[in-house]
């Protein structure tokens, strides 16, 4: 039988790895640029700085932004320990997971952060961050704005992210592999690898030196199910203005782990 929801918590609670702050801001608050980092967020002299009092290293920082049970974090930090590495989510219970895996394994080189993705850009100062990793997000095909590739976010990306920095999207989900390829389009993002299935002939050795072989729990269920793996790696500017492009796109026809359309409609922007 699996830990109890309470258990974990408790246990992570004791954890030096992890941060948790599920509500960033005082009830009410308003979440735009007006609004003070959060005390995490080394923005400000004297404040945290993940490298310095954290990591204790100036190893680049990379983030794996909806992380659920921390797999790709875990993966990415036994496989690179020149690197830091931040699973993010606001679902403790899954994250438990991987937060317990990696201190059982001693890796030092691995956080992660309990907070709504909404608030990401508060906890982080600026420039302080190399990578962003989405690793299968909810599609959210209904709203734009909660889409993790939106311009929304990539905005708030930007406010901590190196100009230029990679971000890096995985996912089963035609409608949001699609609905990114023509935000980096339309916004003329450099990309620099992009497939519609990336474990085609079983074979990721013919990608570059990111390791993309990594695969979660649901990754590999949806694989079971015969579903595709898409990837998509860009670059993100510091600069210029970003637009949402105004096209119809096809809703997935499929029901992903915890998710279905939500709608009677067969497109969406």
């Amino acid at each position: 039988m699996s830990k109890g929801k309470l258990a974990k918590f408790a246990d992570m609670a004791t954890y030096p790895h992890v941060f948790e702050h599920p509500f960033a801001f005082p009830q009410g608050e308003r979440n735009d640029s007006a609004t003070p980092p959060h005390p995490l967020g080394g923005s400000r002299e004297g404040a945290f700085d993940w490298r310095e009092d954290f990591f204790h290293n100036q190893n680049p920082i990379v983030l794996e932004l909806g992380c659920g049970r921390g797999e790709y974090a875990v993966g990415l930090a036994r496989r690179y320990p020149g690197r830091n590495f931040i699973g993010v989510d606001i679902k403790g219970a899954r994250m438990w997971s991987g937060a317990t895996q990696a201190l059982r394994e001693g890796l030092t080189n691995v956080a992660f952060l309990r907070t709504n993705i909404e608030f990401i850009d508060r906890f982080f100062a600026p420039g302080e961050v190399q990578e962003i990793w989405l690793t299968f997000s909810d599609p959210q095909m209904k709203k734009a704005t909660k889409r993790l590739t939106s311009t929304h976010f990539l905005n708030r990306y930007r406010r901590f992210l190196t100009d230029g920095g990679i971000i890096h999207l995985k996912t089963d989900s035609n409608f949001l592999f699609t609905y990114t390829k023509h935000v980096v389009e339309v916004n003329n993002l450099p990309v620099e690898e992009c497939t519609d299935n990336l474990y085609k002939n079983d074979d990721t050795r013919h990608h570059s030196s990111f390791d993309l072989s990594i695969r979660t729990y649901y990754e590999q269920m949806w694989l079971d199910r015969g579903l595709t793996i898409k990837y998509i790696r860009f670059r993100l500017p510091a600069a210029g203005l970003l637009v949402e492009p105004e096209v119809e796109i096809p809703l997935d026809d499929y029901r992903s782990y915890s998710r279905d359309k939500r709608s009677s409609l067969v497109t969406s922007r």
